[in-house]
């Protein structure tokens, strides 16, 4: 059976996933700190960017599933936000990813972001694998750096490299904006979100778990970069209805034009955010298909359900 090294298993997509992968694989969860009261195995890995071999960590792993990062953050007060995002996603990735090919470690997989490929797309020009440029954005630029020094890695050692860019993944226990939007349709607050005609690609929880778990041993899935989403993109009226129905709640959305919810975004500095619910960003992700035969394991329809039901409980 083979031996898989989880780290950020502590977060929304790691807690998810060291469950999901004891079912078929030995499994160790990679955190800061050991916790007491812990459900399967850990080991406390402490600071990735060492340059200090930690041979010990990799004893017996095959594989190595990389989610530890510094993630995307809206109002970031960092004094050079490049230099952070870096230091975490790219620096301490690849001295964590070389020493893991010196010892021995068969197969490197590295949770990278849609957002490499960029913010928006042309409503039904989705992204594919292939960039027409580098991102500009700090976390974005660092992911990307580091997927690049991966594969870089791979043609130099024996050790295989597989990217992931998902968008934005919900399922039970998502925060961010996507947990606002659920208190705000919950509570029945009336949003103007009701006349949004976008196309945006997400991927559910648990359809990512089973890409993810698909490319601990697809040999196909070698040194090869995925976009992967449910394959059902949706407008934002149409999410938000579609959560709301999970609800038993009724979707109160006014239809304002979005010329007039731009401009007021933009004079209350939310033209960021304004952007995620406004623009289109669809994923190709019949790469996955057509490569690894992989199928979505579920529809979003039923992982919203089973998000109601865990925030019902």
């Amino acid at each position: 059976m083979n031996k898989v090294l989880v780290t950020g298993a502590t977060g929304f997509v790691g807690t998810a996933l060291v469950t999901s992968l004891t079912q078929h694989f030995n499994v160790v969860a990679g955190v800061r700190h050991t916790a007491v009261s812990a459900s399967s195995v850990q080991l406390e890995l402490g600071d990735l960017s060492s340059a200090t071999p930690q041979l010990a960590t990799f004893q017996g792993v095959d594989v190595i599933i990389h989610l530890a990062a510094r993630v995307h953050i809206m109002h970031d007060t960092a004094s050079d936000p490049l230099s952070e995002f870096r230091k975490t996603n790219t620096t301490a990735t690849l001295n964590f990813a070389r020493q893991a090919a010196e010892a021995g470690v068969k197969r490197f997989i590295f949770i990278s972001t849609i957002k490499v490929n960029g913010e928006m797309t042309v409503k039904d020009l989705p992204f594919q694998v292939e960039l027409t440029a580098p991102p500009s954005d700090p976390y974005a630029l660092s992911k990307y750096e580091a997927e690049q020094g991966l594969m870089a890695l791979a043609q130099t050692t024996d050790m295989e490299v597989v990217v992931i860019r998902p968008p934005l993944v919900y399922g039970p226990g998502v925060k961010g904006n996507f947990a606002t939007l659920i208190n705000w349709l919950s509570k029945g607050i009336p949003l103007p979100l009701g006349a949004i005609h976008n196309k945006r690609s997400l991927v559910a929880l648990d359809n990512l778990l089973s890409f993810i778990t698909l490319c601990v041993t697809h040999p196909k899935a070698a040194n090869e970069i995925f976009l992967i989403s449910d394959g059902d993109d949706v407008s934002t009226t149409q999410l938000l209805q579609k959560v709301a129905r999970a609800w038993h709640k009724k979707a109160l959305l006014l239809p304002i034009p979005v010329v007039w919810l731009h401009f007021f975004a933009a004079l209350l500095g939310k033209g960021e955010a304004a952007n995620r619910l406004f623009t289109s960003l669809q994923v190709d992700n019949s790469k996955a298909t057509r490569l690894l035969g992989w199928q979505a394991v579920t529809t979003m329809d039923k992982q919203l359900e089973e998000m109601a039901k865990f925030y019902k409980a």
